[in-house]
Parts: C-alpha cells; sequence; structure tokens
C-alpha cells in the first residue's frame, strides 16, 4: 500500500492510501532504495507540480485514484540537496542552482510520483520522481551535480571543501 498523505482532522490523524501492486519492506527516509531503482515496480501516480520548496522537495497535487486527489509536499528519494537556509554564501547560491534546477525539471513535462512512503518527519512523504522526458528526477539532479547521494542520518554540511556532491 503506498501512502500519500497524513493531516490532522478534527483533532485526529487521517492517512490517505492507494493500492499499488506489493512493494519490498517500507523504507523510511532512514533507509531509501537507490534513486535509480527499486526492487519491485510500484504505480505511478500523476501528479500537477503546485510549488518547488527547494532543490529535493516539492509540493503537488497527487491524483491517486479516479476523483481523488491529495495535495502534499514530496521530498525526492535518496538525494540531499544544499539548504536555502543556508550556513555559508557558497551554500544559498548551491541550493539556489539546485531549486532553479528541479523547478525546470518538472516543468518540462508530466509529472508521475511512485515508490510513496512517510518521510521520517511526517506532513510530507518521500517518492521517486519522473516527467515525460526525465524518468528519475533525482538521477538527474545527481549527475548534474546539484546534490549528493543521501541514505538517512546525519547530513553532512555544504560549507567546506570536503562536502562537494
Amino acid at each position: 500500500m503506498a501512502v500519500f498523505a497524513a493531516g490532522f482532522v478534527g483533532g485526529g490523524l487521517v492517512v490517505l492510501t492507494a493500492q499499488s501492486p506489493p512493494a519490498p519492506a517500507v523504507a523510511s527516509e532512514a533507509t531509501p532504495s537507490p534513486p535509480s531503482a527499486r526492487a519491485t515496480p510500484t504505480a505511478t501516480h500523476p501528479a500537477e507540480v503546485l510549488r518547488v520548496i527547494d532543490g529535493d522537495t516539492f509540493e503537488a497535487r497527487v491524483h491517486v485514484w479516479p476523483g481523488l486527489d491529495i495535495t502534499t509536499k514530496i521530498r525526492l528519494r535518496g538525494i540531499d540537496a544544499p539548504e536555502l537556509k543556508a550556513r555559508c554564501p557558497q551554500e544559498r547560491t548551491m541550493a539556489e542552482a539546485a531549486r532553479d534546477a528541479l523547478r525546470d525539471m518538472l516543468a518540462e513535462g508530466t509529472v508521475g510520483v511512485s515508490g510513496v512512503t512517510l518521510d521520517k518527519y511526517g506532513g510530507r512523504v518521500v517518492a521517486d520522481a519522473g516527467t515525460r522526458s526525465i524518468a528519475n528526477v533525482s538521477s538527474q539532479l545527481l549527475a548534474k551535480g546539484l546534490a549528493r547521494s543521501y541514505g538517512g542520518g546525519r547530513r553532512r554540511g555544504w560549507c567546506d571543501d570536503r562536502a562537494a556532491p
């Protein structure tokens, strides 16, 4: 089962889900699958991008079932992009470049999300994303040097020479 959104309604937590083919054990952001591959294919759900938040997160309206659209923040699986709330001018410049590149990629055509799992912080999900012309947006950001692989745990800073992707 692929989880798409969680929110509070009337003081209680509501989680909306959609059926998909069987997937590997539920992964969290701390144990993501590599961005270029998944052990079992999952359903791809069309998504309308509402805004790009930063180089690895965007908000979208995801069509999960006929007549059911969910608006949620999507964190791209398997990557870490520099933060806009930067610790140094270099990180801010890299963060803006990653955000702009993600915005351009998602604007290229139809966007789909798959492999959706809950994010460790709640309030957003972790997923793979692709467009008509880009099979895996995370892999593309990695290839362009705008993000680095992220397998969970503590993230390294972007403000020293050792922090390069």
